[in-house]
């Protein structure tokens, strides 16, 4: 990912209205802690060290005061259940939405960050699986969000930059921090502890290793192969896979497959081709029943879930993220 370089220079308190011998008093900080931004930059109502020379770099603008902030570099290694359904490669992440151009060049996440289209055409094991949303949380506080970027998810597992093969960077002082992973139609993840990220160090947090912790119980799924996946089925956009019940997944998938412009005659086993949350394998077609129907996914996550020893079809899984 390219960084674009701040050069700012500070010959005045800007929200101090100061005039020639004017004293600067800490009662004229607002010391609240509230941000704002503009344009690329962060404005930080906070007090900090008095600032007067020239800085280059990633930044934070206060109230008359700068304080730096630093790229850290983080490696993340995470699973999908979805692409790992009947693998096409045992042990990587099936990339068939690549390989159909389906993955769009504009992150579905909220930072609406953009990619150049030829990132989707290396192939093998570092292909391009799908966008993921990385965020790092307060050590203290792990509901409250401290920075957060789309990402790549690669076949192998590596989360890596917008070019496809660089390093995660993330702008947050350097310290502990809570790693938590998100994507679309599954559930999101933390680890359990905060982790230390230094600046300039880059910090591999591997949460497919059956011994990482994760935040709660049974965050992920155990997989066959003795590696930990986000649980797939989160087709409804609520923090939960449920097959039937008060807030069921499978009726979104009938919602979206009888609805499709292309099935004028209304057969549940339409196959609804493209990029769709409702594909739980993500093999590029969303079908509610038929050959190859997502539905029975849901169903079997939910029966064999660790919690539901009464094999209720009712039973939720839930995110296991701390929230307000």
């Amino acid at each position: 990912m390219l960084l674009m370089k701040n050069i700012i220079y500070i010959s005045i308190f800007f929200v101090c209205f100061c005039t020639s011998g004017q004293q600067l008093l800490k009662s004229s900080i607002d010391s609240g802690g509230d941000t704002n931004t503009a344009g690329n930059l962060r404005i930080v109502y906070s007090l900090g060290e008095t600032f007067t020379k020239e800085h280059e770099g990633t930044i934070h603008v206060s109230e008359g005061f700068i304080n730096a902030k630093f790229n850290i570099k983080i490696s993340p290694i995470v699973f999908l259940q979805g692409p790992l359904l009947n693998p096409t490669t045992v042990g990587l992440m099936n990339d068939i939405l690549r390989s159909n151009s389906y993955i769009p060049t504009t992150s579905p996440y909220g930072d609406n960050a953009t990619v150049n289209a030829s990132v989707f055409d290396t192939t093998g094991t570092d292909a391009i699986v799908d966008w993921i949303w990385i965020e790092l949380r307060s050590e203290n506080d792990p509901t409250k969000v401290i920075a957060s970027t789309s990402a790549l998810l690669q076949r192998d597992g590596d989360v890596v930059a917008l070019d496809g093969t660089s390093t995660v960077l993330l702008n947050a002082s350097p310290g502990n921090h809570h790693v938590v992973i998100k994507h679309r139609n599954h559930l999101g993840a933390m680890s359990a502890t905060p982790i230390t990220l230094v600046k300039d160090v880059t910090t591999t947090v591997n949460f497919t290793d059956n011994s990482f912790v994760t935040f709660g119980s049974h965050a992920q799924v155990l997989l066959a192969s003795n590696v930990m996946a986000l649980w797939t089925g989160n087709v409804n956009g609520d923090t939960t896979i449920q097959y039937s019940g008060t807030t069921p997944d499978i009726p979104s998938i009938l919602s979206e497959v009888l609805n499709d412009a292309g099935n004028f005659l209304n057969f549940p086993t339409y196959v609804v081709n493209g990029y769709n949350i409702h594909d739980v394998n993500m093999d590029g077609k969303t079908q509610y029943t038929g050959n190859e129907p997502d539905s029975p996914i849901i169903l079997q996550n939910v029966l064999a879930h660790p919690g539901n020893f009464l094999n209720f079809t009712t039973y939720q899984i839930q995110e296991q993220l701390p929230e307000n």
